[in-house]
């Protein structure tokens, strides 16, 4: 049987699916030209997570969060939440309910479908800025677009520059084809990463830094005349006015915030140019207080040695819009800022929480604020999952979830142009998220045909409305989008090195570099190698609890190796055990993302800041968080 790995990472494996004996066993599809035929560590652990004895079997209800969870059949828990859903809408309107849902599950119908019923009932929308808002909002400021270069078009180039990513860990079969098709890999990171380990050249940056590292490059390629004068008179807007103000930039500064030295940068500048190096932009860097500045700058490299959409960020293939369903509200949505809940919560703004396809009880920052303001407020939340997560654990109702393994459905890549198909493998437990909208649209007495289109339907259709066909997809398991002709979406249609949007939304039109300090370690949470945010800590028996420290840093607060450490500020504090790396730079620590609270005890997210960028889509902050360590 075809599926496709559904995880909010940039793969997108195409995988072949047996169940034999009562047992699911999984492989690579090897016919894929991007994910070829392995399954990454995660990937070949699907099993074990689709077989997990820890898996929902039926519904769970209580009156109070301080109840004992009681287990009902569907009917009686789904009869529950449309009585609650109906008595929230009449006596708080119909805004006071927000379905949040993130990309636990990137099927097209298990992620899209469910908004049809809350956009039918108008309710409330979750504005998305927890993951990569600030640097989409930063490519369209330049490009007009935050979708990149075709992964498979590194055939042709010689050199890749990973910035601020991690991709023998995330992205493992991007970095096996560069490595396959010979290209030259550079790190620019702030930790010395397994990717830094494996690459050619490793920039080791300060944290906060990035817009003047890529500042102080084009102003070599610029002063040096490395660029590309026939591209640039050609394909930007505003070079005479970026020479103007890249002058005014001392390499000498530049070396002394950033931690590289001038020759480095220099030789940076002078090689990249020779060899029209594509960046893959990463997300980490970006959830950061200069996080969209930071990509603004980064992303005009590119462009100055003629290198037409030059850069890795995102890739969108098809429109989903019709799984989706918004045509069905008779109102414009309220939008809630993902990383606003808790002070949503709070203002009383929000009575009903309907959570699928996340874990925003593990995933959000600032947890002690949420938490507490979710126990003190009279908000029902209704929990869709697989698993009893530290988001049910906070619910009302829980309703079992079953796996992609389990339903039909597609999913496209954000990094590759191929759209997979996933067929139903075998049937455990719970039930998907399409049929539980339908459960619901007829308990609340809702007769609207597009709450009732099977799944198939909802993909046939969203399908066809791109010119792509579901037969051609069941019989070859993927299909790729071919990519037309591209345009660069800004108000001049060129590359804006001077961004017309940004300075319209109050920003400068030229990347800025603004310090950002903070008092004690710098504390950076990126996700580990086994986990995809807060996926899988349950399903096995090992993760990354500690607590990597510079051996200076270490020195001067009495901490050696493997000691019991506090790491505290004034957000919360957590008790874990230290260790000393040389990976890490001085002034900064790293603290895996997103672990449960129920098997750990503790979550990074309790330190981790709520702040958001506001003139970058309210986009998260997490990195732009201090914590001060002592030894227990």
């Amino acid at each position: 049987m075809f599926s496709v790995c559904m995880r909010d990472c940039y793969d997108t494996c195409a995988i072949i699916s047996e169940f034999k004996n009562g047992r699911l066993t999984v492989r690579g599809n090897p016919n894929h030209p991007i994910t070829r035929g392995f399954l990454c560590p995660k990937g070949a652990m699907l099993p074990k997570w689709f077989h997990s004895k820890e898996r929902l079997k039926s519904p769970l209800i209580r009156e109070t969060l301080e109840d004992e969870f009681e287990e009902v059949e569907w009917e009686e828990a789904i009869k529950l939440v449309a009585e609650k859903l109906r008595e929230t809408i009449k006596n708080h309107g119909s805004e006071s309910v927000l379905v949040y849902n993130y990309a636990g599950d990137r099927g097209v119908v298990n992620y899209a479908f469910p908004l049809r019923l809350f956009h039918y009932l108008n309710a409330a929308m979750l504005d998305y800025g927890i993951c990569e808002r600030a640097g989409q909002e930063a490519l369209k400021d330049v490009y007009g677009s935050a979708v990149g270069m075709d992964p498979e078009k590194l055939k042709s180039q010689k050199l890749i520059v990973y910035w601020g990513v991690n991709p023998f860990w995330t992205n493992l079969h991007g970095f096996m084809l560069a490595k396959k098709y010979g290209l030259e890999k550079w790190v620019v990171d702030v930790v010395r990463t397994e990717t830094a380990k494996r690459s050619e050249k490793f920039f080791q940056i300060r944290p906060n830094t990035d817009v003047l590292f890529a500042l102080g490059i084009a102003k070599v390629i610029v002063e040096n005349k490395l660029y590309d004068k026939e591209f640039i008179r050609e394909n930007v807007y505003g070079f005479e006015e970026f020479k103007e103000y890249i002058k005014k930039l001392d390499l000498d500064f530049v070396s002394k915030e950033t931690g590289i030295e001038k020759e480095e940068i220099e030789e940076f500048a002078f090689k990249y140019s020779e060899k029209k190096g594509v960046i893959h932009i990463g997300y980490g860097f970006q959830r950061s207080l200069n996080g969209g500045e930071a990509v603004r700058a980064i992303s005009i490299l590119p462009a100055l040695v003629g290198h037409k959409f030059g850069f890795i960020y995102d890739m969108k293939t098809i429109d989903k819009s019709y799984a989706e369903g918004d045509f069905l509200r008779t109102k414009p949505a309220k939008r809630i800022p993902q990383m606003k809940l808790a002070e949503y919560i709070e203002s009383g703004e929000i009575k009903f929480l309907y959570i699928y396809n996340s874990n925003p009880f593990a995933s959000l920052p600032n947890q002690g604020r949420l938490r507490k303001a979710i126990k003190e407020s009279d908000v029902f939340v209704v929990t869709h999952d697989i698993f009893l997560t530290d988001t049910a654990l906070y619910s009302h109702v829980v309703l079992p979830s079953n796996t992609f393994f389990e339903r039909f459905d597609i999913a496209d890549s954000y990094y590759h142009r191929y759209i997979a198909l996933n067929e139903p493998v075998a049937k455990l437990y719970g039930k998907s998220n399409s049929e539980v909208t339908r459960m619901l649209a007829r308990a609340l007495g809702i007769t609207n045909p597009y709450l009732y289109e099977s799944d198939e339907e909802v993909i046939r259709k969203v399908l066809e409305m791109n010119g792509l066909s579901l037969d051609e997809l069941k019989r070859k398991g993927f299909i790729k989008v071919e990519e037309g002709e591209r345009r660069y979406e800004t108000p001049s249609g060129k590359i804006e090195f001077y961004s017309q949007r940004a300075f319209e939304r109050g920003l400068s039109p030229f990347p800025e570099y603004k310090p950002v300090k903070g008092k004690g370690l710098q504390l950076l949470s990126p996700t580990w190698k086994l986990t995809i945010t807060s996926q899988y800590h349950n399903t096995y028996n090992i993760i990354d609890p500690y607590l990597y420290i510079n051996p200076k840093d270490a020195s001067a607060r009495g901490i050696k190796d493997n000691d019991e450490v506090e790491v505290f500020n004034e957000r919360g504090k957590l008790r874990t055990r230290a260790r000393i790396s040389e990976d890490v730079p001085e002034g900064v620590v790293v603290l895996y993302k997103a672990f449960w609270v129920k098997l750990l005890e503790w979550n990074v997210n309790f330190l981790t800041t709520d702040k958001v960028v506001e003139k970058y889509g309210n986009a998260s902050a997490f990195h732009s968080t201090w914590v001060e360590v002592k030894r227990v």
